[in-house]
């Protein structure tokens, strides 16, 4: 087992275009870390890194308390996972799994012994004497996984390994991975750019955008205190609602300072942790941050909140079983809220909805990062 230290890592092709920037990050041993972000974030380039698949450009690299940098592939005793299984098709899935040892040199009744135990873990041992062609996707998605396994390695690394599944299926198996996690006892990296692959897997998430890494932390965490504007609009389905306000004194207020979206409305700000000094923001703009499900209608809010006014026309009403989406135009906003089945509402119609006000979040209007979080 081992853990996984990255000092200053970059890596920056020709031309000085630079796809990972001063990447920190330290990694326990068994821990289940996921990185996430849109496509082009440098997350698969920082993965195959630690493979020893691309050259780091700078920094270190340590698996377990040795320096990897220069060390081979096969060397530093990882098994990657890929998004599009890289099977040979003309072997069995016995052959698959085998393959990898074979080269390794490990005698027979080592590979025989690995290979049934891990089949047996995965539910593919009647599928040994098959060919990838004749599997499913996730039947060959747990192939690729048994093929990582049999290596017994220190380290899995998987990059978007649920990709080409479909929703029912990468629902299964991100369950799937997550039992395998916990049963094998072995550290996992693992890239996506779905966030709820990433929130519901992962001990710890990092975050990234454009070859930085913009927030490292749990789940919870990542959701419920987003470090920049462009976390919380990463993190959560459907994504945080952003509107500009300004920041104004009011007596009213408990925290003496309102946001001001226009005329018609405005949101006193409620006394929070670590409340920061708004005082230097007075009169200027902000970005105000809520969450589709901290917006409710009249008959809707659960319990006792402290709630402001939102006037707003209905755009479109979206049903989807246990929840509506409904999507308002607020001034010259577009705004969500995730509602519970609510009867009567119809596209064109007037609303009144109310925000839960101690779930309001604002962010730097310059640098986007985050003020009331």
């Amino acid at each position: 087992m081992a853990s996984i230290l990255l000092k200053h890592i970059a890596k920056v092709y020709p031309g000085n275009i630079k796809v990972v920037k001063d990447f920190n990050l330290e990694i326990k041993d068994k821990e289940f870390v996921v990185f996430v972000g849109p496509s082009g974030c440098g997350k698969s380039t920082t993965l195959r890194m630690i493979a020893g698949l691309e050259d780091i450009s700078a920094g270190e690299l340590y698996i377990g308390e040795r320096l990897v940098n220069d060390v081979a592939p096969k060397d530093r005793n990882i098994a990657m996972v890929f998004q599009n299984y890289a099977l040979y098709p003309h072997m069995t899935v016995y052959k698959n799994m085998a393959y990898g040892l074979i080269q390794r040199k490990v005698p027979a009744d080592e590979i025989d012994r690995r290979i049934r135990n891990a089949a047996e873990v995965l539910g593919i041992t009647a599928y040994l004497d098959r060919k990838p062609k004749a599997l499913s996707g996730g039947q060959r998605q747990r192939v690729a996984l048994g093929r990582a396994m049999v290596r017994d390695p220190d380290v899995f690394l998987l990059d978007e390994p649920l990709s080409n599944l479909d929703a029912k299926l990468r629902t299964t198996m991100r369950s799937e991975i997550s039992k395998l996690h916990k049963r094998l006892g072995t550290t996992f990296i693992y890239v996506t750019h779905d966030q709820i692959e990433a929130m519901t897997m992962g001990d710890r998430i990092v975050v990234m955008k454009d070859g930085d890494v913009m927030q490292v932390d749990t789940p919870q965490a990542l959701y419920d205190h987003p470090a920049s504007k462009f976390v919380a609009g990463f993190i959560g389905s459907p994504q945080m609602n952003f509107m500009d306000v300004t920041i104004e004194r009011r007596a009213n207020s408990p925290t003496g300072f309102t946001c001001v979206l226009d005329k018609q409305h405005s949101f006193n700000i409620m006394p929070r942790e670590n409340m920061p000094d708004l005082s230097q923001y007075e009169g200027k703009k902000v970005t105000m941050g809520i969450r589709p499900e901290h917006i409710y209608t009249g008959r809707t809010i659960p319990g006792e909140r402290d709630t402001s006014d939102l006037s707003a026309e209905i755009d479109l009403v979206e049903p989807i079983g246990s929840e509506v989406y409904l999507f308002v135009n607020v001034d010259r906003y577009k705004l969500c809220a995730k509602l519970p089945p609510v009867t009567g509402l119809e596209e064109g119609q007037n609303i009144s909805l109310k925000i839960d006000l101690k779930k309001m979040y604002l962010f730097d209007s310059e640098t986007e990062q985050a003020l009331l979080n």
